[in-house]
């Protein structure tokens, strides 16, 4: 059992070792709230209970707010509102179709269809997209560390995709309100910037896309802030090893199938499961199209990679046994059912003649914006 010192700044022992732990945090998540014995515990009871409001308020600095403040969150993570205004896209900028109305029209349209094996024309203009994002990643990583808002790591985002003449996908992607998905701790995915501050021990995941010349792009990673503890090092370890595995599959004649077949056994061996409502997708004029790919094995899938296909892959992989999602009022956040930590990581990629190219593959370090 865990031992830490006594939390009483009261403390008639000492502050020894404590094994007597505090049940609200213990419900909240919080970390290291022990003492020595009921007297102290009753004793700076007063005292304590200001974290206990905090993390459930969500205020962090003076004016925000935590606008579901009856939601039962499942984890320690709470949204801390205002959100900024909406970022301004310049004019010149051309945008996707989603970009006024929040509807993708096309993607309505094409529903249904086949994957769609892309010229060499328009090859080269994935491969150029996908380079943009993978800049544009290296720089929002560049500025994760304790203090940092994730509204800021949207500002960032914003103003490095703008610089390059593109338009960032998710931005009124279906109303989605900002320019990046920044998801910390239980988030899963989708997570939207807003005024909280990443915190020493946090990991978050930045989901970069954005489209320029006609083509979108997509890929994503989870960071660690300041000093994580092994639990999460071993889920950023293991749900890398989950793509990186699946995407050795990848060539012509695979079947979408076949991937969570590699994807399944890698998380349950490292005592994580796959989420199961959030999948891989084709990605080209559209965001989000044809094959869908799932992450966990005996799924339907349907479809064999062929010379010409690009698409995802982005397994999104929770602590514990337990795969299932739960979503905020703000329809848009989901979070583990239980509280426990989730990763991600995804690339865009390319199927050729005789194997597969990850378009979005780290930049040489001549390169490289870190």
């Amino acid at each position: 059992m865990t031992e830490v010192p006594c939390q009483s700044s009261a403390c008639p022992n000492g502050n020894p070792p404590s094994r007597l732990e505090c049940p609200t945090c213990n419900k909240l998540g919080i970390r290291g709230s022990f003492f020595c014995g009921q007297e102290c515990f009753k004793a700076g009871c007063k005292n304590h209970k200001v974290i206990h409001d905090l993390v459930k308020s969500g205020g962090e600095q003076s004016g925000t707010y935590n606008p579901f403040a009856n939601y039962a969150f499942t984890g320690t993570m709470r949204p801390v509102y205002p959100l900024s205004p909406k970022r301004a896209v310049p004019a010149h900028i051309p945008r996707p179709d989603h970009a006024e109305t929040g509807i993708p029209v096309l993607e309505g349209k094409r529903a249904g269809q086949p994957p769609r094996i892309l010229s060499q024309e328009e090859q080269e203009k994935m491969r150029t997209v996908s380079r943009l994002g993978r800049e544009i990643l290296d720089i929002a990583a560049s500025h994760v560390r304790p203090g940092v808002t994730t509204d800021e790591l949207d500002e960032i985002v914003h103003n490095a995709t703008i610089e390059r003449n593109a338009y960032p996908s998710p931005l009124n992607y279906r109303g989605f309100p900002k320019s990046v998905c920044t998801s910390v701790n239980e988030v899963i995915c989708h997570g939207i910037p807003d005024q909280r501050r990443l915190r020493d021990g946090d990991i978050i995941n930045i989901d970069i896309s954005l489209y320029y010349d006609g083509y979108h792009s997509d890929l994503n990673a989870t960071y660690p802030v300041g000093n994580i503890d092994e639990d999460s090092k071993k889920l950023l370890k293991t749900t890398r090893e989950c793509l990186d595995e699946a995407i050795k599959l990848c060539k012509p004649g695979a079947l979408f199938r076949d991937l969570g077949k590699v994807i399944e056994p890698i998380a349950r061996a490292n005592g994580c499961a796959v989420v199961r409502t959030y999948t891989g997708h084709g990605i080209n004029d559209l965001f989000h199209c044809s094959p869908n790919i799932p992450h966990y094995a005996k799924n339907k899938a349907i479809g064999t990679m062929k010379a010409g296909m690009v698409f995802t892959i982005e397994p999104m992989i929770n602590l514990g046994h337990n795969w299932g999602d739960v979503h905020w009022p703000d329809n848009w956040t989901a979070t583990t059912v239980d509280g426990k930590r989730s990763a991600q990581f995804e690339d865009t990629l390319l199927i050729t003649e005789t194997g597969v190219e990850i378009l979005t593959a780290p930049l040489p370090p001549s390169n490289s914006t870190e």
